[in-house]
């Protein structure tokens, strides 16, 4: 039986790129108890402080199931450099803006905005940290659509490929290859970003595969970083825009996700019998193993693997280990990471993978598949496709852009 706990009821309706880590050693708490406004980071002309870490972990933790305190506090350096960006183009998110913000996320988790905010305060999260934080999605939100929608051109035709799995030849099947390049700081994330174009500046499959075997720190360098063949529906938005507006050998723009900057390359669409729609949620389970890609943590890992037939499994081997050390969620497929969402793709319940890490390359994920539900799209809506396909698209610019902004500002860690 799955833990009763407040995750289980409102974890929905937090976005997932906060995916929970296996925290350091210590107490944060009890380190900075003494001065809670203290700064922890300075980002350009603004300050961090220890307070403000203190409810972002707390947050997480409630909302997410776990945090460590460099996922903390790397979130809300994102925040000041989101904030600020909009600030200079004058975006202020609205109070009705705010208040509808507010009232979506308690929607998604089944509350009224009251018994969400109450719930927040009971378990020590101030109503002002939860509206900070809603205010620095939505005024990034305003932000990138007003920098990048004039960028982003949907075709009929591209929306054509999209719908393709609705239609009497049956769905896609999409064949990709990865190359993940490190950004653990910023002067790999710029080291990375350069050999990225330069690789991209070659698009041909061969090329993209001596890259892979020679650049990539993923699993799949050991296979040219081909990824196992996925239908289109099962592709996380942002490689579904990849896989529907390239042509075979191009490549994607940069995708970054927490500590690597991945690129993409089209290989091949082929149509399968069945239609496949794109997943509208899904349930999945991420185990925490200490050691990184170390021979005994994916010892570990292939033991689980040979003891586990489905998710619920794993609440027996993560028995009498802290809560944070097992997360299962069931999300939006939108707001799964994409290096989680691109590893889901290629797995059926029940199958697993080992391919990711956390906390700097030293947390083993163990990854499993739970339940993948379907949309219904044999009456879609062309102008929502059309929607759905710009925002995939914006929001892999504005990932972009992020990552520059990192790269560009002054961030001092205390």
């Amino acid at each position: 039986m799955k833990v009763n706990t407040i995750r289980l009821q409102i974890t929905r309706i937090v976005k997932a790129a906060c995916i929970s880590v296996l925290p350091f050693g210590g107490s944060f708490v009890t380190a900075q108890a003494q001065n809670l406004f203290a700064p922890v980071a300075q980002v350009n002309d603004s300050v961090v402080t220890a307070f403000e870490l203190q409810q972002r972990m707390q947050m997480m933790t409630l909302l997410g199931g776990g945090a460590s305190q460099d996922a903390a506090l790397d979130a809300l350096i994102d925040d000041r450099l989101k904030s600020e960006i909009a600030r200079r183009a004058n975006i202020v998110p609205s109070e009705d803006a705010i208040a509808a913000g507010i009232a979506e996320f308690a929607t998604r988790g089944d509350l009224e905005t009251e018994q969400f905010l109450g719930l927040l305060s009971q378990n020590g999260v101030s109503q002002e940290t939860f509206r900070d934080f809603i205010i620095s999605g939505l005024a990034w939100r305003d932000y990138a659509r007003a920098r990048f929608a004039s960028r982003v051109s949907v075709s009929e035709a591209d929306i054509d490929r999209a719908l393709r799995d609705n239609g009497p030849s049956g769905g896609l099947l999409v064949s990709m290859s990865e190359i993940f390049l490190p950004a653990r700081n910023d002067r790999e994330r710029a080291e990375s970003e350069r050999l990225a174009k330069q690789i991209a500046a070659n698009p041909t499959i061969a090329a993209f595969a001596a890259a892979a075997r020679q650049y990539s720190v993923a699993p799949s360098r050991e296979v040219s970083g081909r990824m196992t063949p996925a239908p289109l529906g099962n592709l996380p938005g942002p490689l579904r825009v990849a896989a529907t507006t390239l042509k075979p050998g191009g490549i994607s723009e940069p995708l970054f996700t927490g500590n690597a900057v991945g690129i993409f390359q089209l290989r091949g669409l082929s149509e399968i019998d069945a239609p496949t729609p794109n997943a509208s949620s899904i349930e999945y389970a991420a185990y925490y193993i200490d050691g990184g890609r170390s021979e005994a943590a994916l010892a570990a890992a292939a033991k689980i693997r040979a003891r586990v037939d489905t998710c619920d499994d794993l609440y027996g081997i993560a028995k009498n280990q802290p809560a944070e050390v097992l997360d299962i969620d069931t999300l939006a497929a939108n707001d799964i990471p994409t290096d989680v969402a691109k590893e889901l793709a290629q797995l059926d319940p029940g199958e697993s993978s080992v391919a990711l890490t956390r906390s700097n390359g030293q947390t083993l994920v163990f990854l499993m598949l739970c339940n993948r539900a379907f949309e219904k799209t044999a009456d879609a809506d062309r102008d929502a496709v059309r929607a759905n396909l710009q925002s995939a698209a914006i929001g892999s610019m504005a990932e972009s852009l992020l990552a520059e902004l990192r790269a560009d500002a002054t961030i001092l860690r205390k």
